[in-house]
């Protein structure tokens, strides 16, 4: 008799689930969705990594977990542990555990092919969950102040029946970092039995989770505990899979850079202070007085500048760093706790990076909108750690993302991530970008108008023609300030700026049925506007990355500097491109103009070819009335009276 193999059986069941099943539950077939998830089973089953660039539509979140779930069911059961799916954002997190999975798991139950349903945990640090006894200390403080405090009363009643912070409504920042559970447990806490927190660490730790659901900086941090031999945060995995994977060389900065701000100094303190070492913080508090003012620049806002120190700022580090390491060995009456000992050291050892100038690291100061200083100390191995990290174990592990390759390949992405060799795969969009978007292109006149004035005109124009519906993404949120006020009273539509942290301004571009919306940052990738919500957008300049410390370093190690443009500075900004480019459609009905008014990428451009590579074949035009005719043609009755 012939027996199907468990590898033979998987790819069948893959094929029967989306060319069947999930169209039955109101999905359409896609080739290229199905493509994917052929690959992703290949990879696993091969113990293979494999880079995956899905296009806007694939759906690759369905053919990854199809595919999980399916080999999976194929190891035998005394082998079959977690897989892990790491993201960058918390709202795909959610989308998996509360939408996604819970979808699936019904599909495949009621076909039999899965026997129980698909059990998953988010994992996250111990600071977004909530510690019940300073829960239940932060609720008796409130309740004592009496009236007018309802509100926060009310978030804290939210916390007792939802352990995960970020599920809490209404809670503030101030409450959050009161009520978390703390760095350090001791184990003769008297709500030690009953603490919901440990109950939820064995149930994500317990034989019936079979994906655990994290980000990247808890994968990086997972994998540095391994590496030092100290508790595993993740319950040991068998496969990884790492969405968004575009974000990853960006959390593994964070995860393996070191900083040091007065903020983190400041918080020592009130630590020694709580411990009776009240002179022990003053001493260091003199010290991180003295270094803020050392480093201040009052010029200096929002931006990164090379550490190149005077005297007086190496005398400030050499006594702030010998205050720090006085009170590591200071003795109290009462010890301090284990692990403020650790960072009160951990602070000592940042500083002598700066005070030696460690060749081993990128030095800079990244100044806030305030003008302070925070010391950053950036690893120059990251592709090795990486390697080391995650890659050398030799597992399954899958990278998605809609933009991993540059210009037709995915050098920059290896060479970013650390990888080598790996299996590689695109999964084109299966939207019909020439019937349904226009790119637009201005012609500049020979004479120029003022900067501000031009885009200010454009801007207008295209808003008319296409009669709102518009996203206009900046990268600079100077000019887009500059632009917004030169707009004012000129624009027929409701006209919002979404400034740093403006989720309150994206929400009511959402609710409303026609404005524009100036955005930049954030708004680049992450915001979804289907329909007709968005059917004109607008991209300012060409997304290149702002020079700094950090890139200086990268172009060191090219020959010349069209070598490092090439390599690096062009790559990242397709890449960037095509993630602005993917607010233009979301769905196959969408309709957009897309215009782009960096007069750099328009025909005869330096960087007209760049950006073409970037972005998938459509029709291109420099004429207005085209756009004017395409938005007619394109666009029902209801869409002009709105």
């Amino acid at each position: 008799m012939n027996h199907e193999s468990g590898y033979g059986r998987a790819h069948r069941q893959a094929e029967h689930i989306f060319r069947n099943l999930l169209p039955a539950h109101g999905m359409a077939v896609r080739e290229g969705q199905i493509a994917l998830c052929h690959a992703m089973l290949d990879a696993l089953f091969n113990k293979e990594v494999l880079l995956c660039e899905a296009g806007v539509g694939i759906g690759k979140t369905l053919a990854y977990l199809v595919a999980c779930v399916l080999w999976q069911q194929q190891r035998p059961a005394a082998l079959v542990e977690p897989v892990v799916i790491s993201t960058s954002s918390v709202t795909l997190q959610e989308a998996i555990l509360r939408e996604y999975l819970p979808f699936l798991s019904q599909v495949l139950l009621q076909e039999h092919i899965i026997q129980a349903p698909i059990c998953a945990v988010v994992r996250k640090g111990k600071e977004r969950f909530a510690c019940d006894l300073r829960l239940q200390l932060r609720k008796t403080q409130v309740k004592q102040r009496g009236q007018g405090h309802d509100a926060e009363m009310r978030s804290l009643y939210n916390v007792s029946r939802n352990l995960d912070l970020d599920q809490a409504e209404g809670l503030s920042n101030f409450d959050r970092r009161l009520i978390c559970v703390p760095e350090h447990c001791p184990k003769s806490c008297s709500a030690r039995r009953s603490c919901r927190y440990r109950k939820y660490l064995e149930e994500a730790n317990g034989r019936r989770v079979t994906i655990q659901i994290c980000n990247h900086n808890f994968l990086l941090a997972d994998a540095t505990h391994r590496q030092e031999k100290w508790p595993r945060l993740l319950k040991n995995y068998q496969a990884l899979v790492i969405d968004e994977a575009h974000k990853l060389p960006e959390a593994a900065a964070q995860m393996y850079g070191r900083r040091f701000s007065v903020q983190d100094g400041e918080n020592l303190c009130r630590l020694l202070e709580k411990s009776h070492c009240t002179h022990t913080a003053q001493q260091l508090r003199e010290r991180l007085t003295a270094l803020q003012a050392a480093f201040c620049a009052d010029e200096i806002v929002n931006a990164a500048v090379a550490f190149c120190p005077s005297n007086v700022q190496n005398a400030a580090l050499l006594s702030a760093q010998a205050a720090f390491r006085q009170a590591a060995v200071t003795r109290t009456a009462k010890p301090l706790p284990a692990w403020p000992l650790h960072r009160l050291r951990e602070s000592a050892d940042v500083l002598q990076l700066f005070i030696e100038q460690n060749s081993n690291c990128i030095l800079y100061i990244q100044y806030d909108s305030d003008g302070k200083p925070t010391l950053c100390a950036d690893c120059r191995d990251l592709p090795a750690r990486l390697d080391k990290a995650l890659w050398s174990v030799r597992q399954a592990a899958i990278l998605t993302s809609g933009t991993l390759s540059a210009g037709g390949n995915f050098t920059h992405t290896v060479q970013r991530i650390g990888l080598n060799n790996p299996q590689t795969f695109r999964a084109e969009s299966p939207f019909d970008y020439k019937r349904n978007c226009i790119l637009y292109f201005p012609k500049r006149t020979s004479t120029p108008l003022d900067e501000v004035e031009w885009l200010s005109q454009e801007i207008e124009q295209l808003v008319q023609v296409c009669h709102g519906h518009a996203l206009v993404l900046f990268t600079s949120y100077d000019q887009m300030g500059r632009v917004q006020q030169r707009l004012q009273g000129r624009v027929a539509y409701p006209l919002l700026t979404a400034r740093r942290n403006g989720q309150l301004f994206v929400q009511a571009f959402k609710q409303l049925s026609n404005a524009v919306l100036f955005a930049a940052g954030p708004c680049w990738e992450g915001v979804d506007f289907p329909g007709d919500r968005v059917s004109l957008l607008i991209i300012i300049r060409l997304p290149f990355p702002v020079p700094d410390p950090v890139s200086d370093a990268e172009k060191a190690k090219y020959p010349d500097l069209h070598s490092y443009i090439q390599a690096e500075v062009i790559p990242t900004m397709q890449k960037k491109l095509r993630q602005g480019f993917g607010r233009a459609i979301r769905t196959e009905t969408d309709t957009c103009t897309v215009a782009i008014l960096d007069p750099r990428a328009a025909p005869g451009g330096r960087y007209h070819r760049a950006a073409l590579d970037a972005l998938p074949k459509m029709n291109m035009t420099q004429d207005i009335k085209d756009v004017e005719h395409f938005i007619r043609a394109v666009k029902g009755a209801e869409y002009f009276f709105d």
